[in-house]
């Protein structure tokens, strides 16, 4: 299982395709606040309650000065459906090897239904303007996960 990242640590730099096959880069946000959260599957139930409150929220995100990428293991046509259907306006990024998660600690063992498998752990993962990890949060509900990161990043005064 890939080590969990930690307050203060240096964010594993990547670039990833986004669902029109652009490529997109943690460096290329430099000097902005950057939310990276990873989700298992594109147009999932809960998967897509939480991309929703994220678009929901994006103007707040942004006014604050943070920019929102959303990581799964997702192809970029898979991905480019889902922001359409959902009319989701931040990159969705498609890391089909899961190299990404795992740099991150998003990727390792789960247990559903008594199964234990290898998967995606629902995470998500502020990286100040220095490409610090400012808050490391895993094992994440995707419903209310967004209003409780406000409430972390004290967004919500």
């Amino acid at each position: 299982m890939a080590e969990r990242l930690l307050t203060g640590a240096v964010a594993p730099g990547f670039t990833l395709k986004d669902s029109s096959g652009q490529h997109v880069s943690l460096a290329s946000g430099q000097g902005t606040s950057t939310i990276v959260y990873f989700y298992p599957a594109a147009s999932t139930p809960g998967c897509t309650k939480e991309a929703c409150d994220f678009r929901d929220n994006l103007a707040s995100f942004a006014s604050a000065g943070y920019r929102v990428l959303g990581v799964s293991p997702d192809s970029v046509e898979k991905l480019a459906a889902f922001a359409a259907k959902e009319d989701l306006s931040f990159p969705l990024l498609s890391d089909e090897d899961h190299a990404v998660a795992e740099a991150y600690g998003a990727w390792g063992e789960k247990k559903n239904y008594g199964r234990t498998y290898e998967g995606l752990i629902r995470s998500t993962i502020v990286i100040d303007p220095d490409g610090r990890v400012s808050l490391a949060q895993y094992n994440v509900r995707a419903t209310g996960h967004v209003a409780k990161l406000r409430r972390d990043l004290k967004l919500d005064a």
